[in-house]
């Protein structure tokens, strides 16, 4: 018998799989890009991307990891209708693992003090706390919120489930903790406030006086003299909750009620000024109603009203539940995030609401739900939800986009090749995004295609490279800089310090699944994985060399000397 401690985890048929995920690139439909200038504070700096969400979450992993700061997610809920063709382990499973692979993702976009909330249902809810836990770390799980999401009986069922679940993790808690903002005051909150001794400084609420006596000083005990002379001791167990020489002082100061008699027990006087000038706010409950956040069937009826009665999404959750969420978790300026997108909730609510947002979404709700929701809410034309309280009269825009097709495609033969939809700045933006290099074109240095380091650049470009060529870009990148080439070939065995030479496709072939564009949710519907086993071989055997000499750099030549694409018209733009 072994003493070997093992991990506690959760584990599933499948789990040990995992996709080895395309890094796409992201292309811009301009015609479907919409703006609208109304004040000097509108945010332009929003995305919409219509396409699988795990690839859209990988093609957004270089540029926003650690970025954002709050995400909301509302996944399908596991309920079987979308697995009906697998036993209920399998489905399960699958589910797991879909779900895994995008959360662990969703893990690297947030900022340390960022979080992420996650609606779901009693099918998958206690699965799905125990999964975080190995995604997020059990120490980041913040609360289960409890959000009533109808308010009447299911008289049909055995019993009526009128509550889903929202599970609140953070990337790192203390940090999230520290800046976690209050409720505003509530109207129930506002009413407590009166003032019945006419007091100059306005509404007031009175809260105890005394506290309990666990860790009191000697001098937190004593007899408490009102100005109409009645005596007043602390409760058994209890003590006051200053020392009498401040008690005196607030007394003089008139900070301490003893009723309308005079008579009563003492309590502390709290000035709604001073709780709005603090803006101290609510501590967050973890139930929360209807009345406060909505439900399901007042979000149906506002996107009935959005869309003239016309019915385009059966389930969205209302614009109040997703406001409590983006407040509580955000401030105005900061990133919001929703892969599983829908309706359009979230990102219309972090629009109204002055943070900036990325909105995905596979399916065509994206251009038949999203796409005009967001554009009535930037037209200040989109009723309900929290308009009215937002106070929003529309302004900012969102930039669509659509995900690139995979880099690879098989030719008659079955041999790979770069895909012929790839124009010459597409390709050098994808080898950009597959070798870790941050694309940024110079417009007068031909061979910079993008950077890594201040130091270290790529140059990509379908040419075969001939000694001369190879040796004359090495002279022109000088002996203080180095420079990956990725071209179609090259002749000879390349001998410069200052530069790494690779073949494309064969360098990138072994590096993860080509030419699947679906890992959704539905899994029936789900292309079988492309397989790249045959390509290690002739990858392996092709890698990038370096090599010796390098010359001080040149001026420079004009791209015509090296087209930056074979055969290709330097001057085409995407």
């Amino acid at each position: 018998m072994t003493n070997r401690l093992k991990r506690l985890e959760l584990t599933w048929i499948g789990k040990e799989d995992r996709p080895r995920l395309e890094p796409r690139i992201l292309l811009e439909d301009q015609e479907l890009s919409y703006a609208k200038r109304v004040s000097k504070d509108d945010i332009f700096d929003n995305r919409l991307i219509h396409g699988d969400n795990l690839l859209a979450l990988k093609a957004l992993e270089q540029e926003f990891a650690g970025k954002v700061k709050c995400i909301y997610i509302d996944p399908p809920y596991n309920t079987g209708s979308a697995f009906a063709q697998y036993d209920d382990g399998v489905e399960h499973s699958l589910w797991l693992s879909l779900m895994r692979d995008r959360l662990e993702l969703l893990s690297k976009l947030l900022r340390d003090d960022g979080s992420i909330w996650i609606s779901i249902d009693d099918n998958e809810a206690h699965y799905l706390k125990v999964l975080c836990d190995e995604v997020f770390g059990r120490a980041n799980f913040v609360a289960n919120m409890i959000w009533e999401k109808r308010t009447t009986r299911e008289n049909r069922r055995v019993f009526s489930f009128n509550h889903d679940h929202v599970l609140v993790y953070a990337k790192v808690k203390s940090a999230f903790e520290a800046v976690r903002n209050p409720l505003p005051l509530n109207q129930t909150v506002l009413d407590r406030y009166k003032n019945p001794d006419k007091d100059p400084r306005g509404p007031w609420q009175s809260v105890s006086a005394n506290a309990q006596a666990g860790h009191a000083t000697a001098s937190q005990f004593y007899d408490l003299v009102a100005p109409s002379g009645v005596k007043h001791r602390p409760p058994e167990g209890r003590c006051w909750l200053y020392t009498e020489e401040r008690m005196r002082a607030e007394v003089t100061k008139n900070n301490i009620w003893f009723g309308r008699d005079g008579k009563s027990a003492p309590r502390i006087k709290k000035f709604l000024r001073e709780a709005q000038a603090e803006d101290a706010g609510l501590t967050p409950e973890t139930l929360w109603t209807s009345a406060d956040v909505g439900t399901n069937d007042s979000a149906k009826k506002h996107l009935l009203q959005v869309f003239d009665g016309e019915s385009r999404f059966d389930t969205p959750k209302p614009e109040e539940l997703i406001a409590r969420v983006v407040e509580i978790a955000s401030n105005s300026g900061d990133l919001v995030l929703d892969s599983f997108l829908g309706s359009g909730t979230t990102a219309a609510v972090a629009h109204k609401l002055g943070r900036r947002w990325i909105g995905i979404e596979l399916g065509d709700h994206a251009t038949t739900c999203c796409l005009p929701r967001l554009k009535k809410v930037i037209q200040g034309n989109e009723p309900g939800g929290i308009t009215a309280r937002a106070d929003w009269k529309g302004g900012g825009g969102f930039r669509f986009f659509k995900l690139a097709p995979s880099l690879l495609e098989k030719d008659k033969w079955g041999n790979w090749i770069v895909s012929k939809q790839y124009r010459p700045e597409m390709l050098a933006e994808a080898m950009c995004k597959l070798e870790g290099f941050r694309y940024a074109p110079d417009r007068e240095i031909f061979w910079s295609h993008g950077h890594s380091t201040e130091r270290d650049f790529i140059y990509v470009t379908t040419q075969n490279l001939s000694p001369d060529q190879l040796r004359f870009i090495s002279e022109q990148v000088g002996p203080e800089r180095t420079l990956l080439i990725c071209c179609g070939a090259f002749r000879g065995k390349p001998n410069f310090p200052n530069l790494t030479v690779k073949k494309i496709p064969q360098a990138v072939l072994a590096r993860c699944e080509w030419g699947r564009d679906d890992y959704s949710l539905n899994v029936a519907e789900q292309a079988p994985v492309v397989a790249v086993e045959e390509a290690k071989a002739e990858a392996s055997s092709n890698n990038g060399t370096k090599t010796k000499a390098g010359l001080r750099r040149k001026k420079a030549a004009p791209v015509q000397v090296l087209p930056l694409f074979a055969g290709i018209d330097n001057g085409s733009k995407r």
